[in-house]
């Protein structure tokens, strides 16, 4: 019985691995294992879904290595000439009319990339789950701050491997893209996070930490504050804050949570935070100064209100002043 399959392509010289795994990247594929011996240069890549087919073609394109079948051919094809590779044939172009698009690459060592793909409108079978705005899992060049409670460590360490593990895949400089702030337990992590929001290096903060339910109402208040404050620090700073707070009711559960029965929290919290990154920057415009102007004025309205007149340093007016 077949549990999984790998397919395998081959590129023709040193300089064509190297141009496709770049390709591969830019085309939105995650990266896994890459590694080299005496025999060959190898690149794993994990798409979220992958199907196998089995075709014969009537009329074979001729010295093809690769096909790629994407779901945005005219994006893909954008890409490709940013990379300068060479274009060999385009069988039809981005216009409305054209039910599909296809063309061939020809990379420097020989090795022949033909991309294909039909438009994008037919690949969403919903309509209702297309989005306008919509972030993507590259952490190149972006920045995370990782706050992880000490209390309970045994989970939070756990959770925390699970946060970098996802950032690493996503492609987060290791060790540098992610500098760690350790704090006494969950109740702290809020004042860390929204200090490290307000420098203004980061482009989300990852909030790891482990409640769990004891015999007095404790739990709740805390969990209450932790979850208003890590959601408030967001929304006034601007910056994203990934929630991988684990509320639970006994360590059993927390276990599961940490990489056991339910996955690891962690790394889930770690890609909705490349993925909120990736999407404020898409997204991010003139309206957050504008929002800043307005809030500066209605903090500063307030604040001359909450004065009484005998503490302000308004001059006061003349009697003269007074009878205009």
């Amino acid at each position: 019985m077949i549990k999984w399959v790998r397919v395998e392509a081959l590129a023709k010289s040193s300089e064509d691995f190297e141009a496709l795994v770049k390709l591969l990247e830019s085309l939105g594929l995650r990266k896994g294992f890459v590694g080299e011996n005496n025999n060959a240069r190898s690149a794993t890549f994990l798409p979220s879904r992958l199907h196998f087919d089995l075709i014969y073609r009537k009329k074979p394109w001729d010295d093809v290595d690769l096909s790629l079948m994407v779901t945005d051919p005219d994006t893909a094809f954008e890409l490709v000439k940013q990379q300068g590779l060479k274009v060999l044939e385009d069988g039809s172009g981005p216009e409305p009319s054209h039910s599909a698009r296809h063309f061939f690459v020809q990379l420097p060592g020989g090795t022949r990339l033909m991309i294909t793909g039909g438009p994008v409108d037919d690949n969403v079978l919903d309509y209702e789950h297309m989005a306008s705005f919509e972030g993507g899992l590259r952490a190149t060049g972006k920045r995370f701050a990782i706050v992880v409670s000490r209390f309970n460590s045994f989970i939070t360490e756990r959770l925390l491997a699970g946060a970098i593990d996802g950032l690493v895949r996503c492609g987060a400089k290791r060790f540098e893209a992610y500098p760690i702030t350790r704090v006494p337990g969950a109740f702290e992590i809020p004042l860390a996070a929204r200090k490290l929001a307000e420098t203004g290096k980061y482009d989300a903060i990852i909030c790891l930490g482990c409640l769990l339910r004891g015999d007095t109402a404790h739990y709740d208040v805390i969990v209450n504050e932790v979850t208003r404050g890590i959601g408030q620090s967001a929304q006034e700073t601007g910056v994203p804050h990934a929630f991988g707070v684990l509320t639970c009711e006994n360590l059993e559960q927390a276990i599961d949570r940490a990489g056991l029965k339910m996955g690891n929290k962690g790394f889930e919290a770690g890609l909705a935070a490349v993925e909120m990154a990736s999407l404020t920057d898409g997204i991010r415009g003139p309206a957050s100064g504008v929002r800043k102007a307005v809030s500066s004025r209605r903090v500063s309205a307030v604040s001359k209100k909450q004065v009484p007149p005998s503490g302000r340093n308004d001059k006061p007016k003349s009697a003269k002043s007074k009878r205009k």
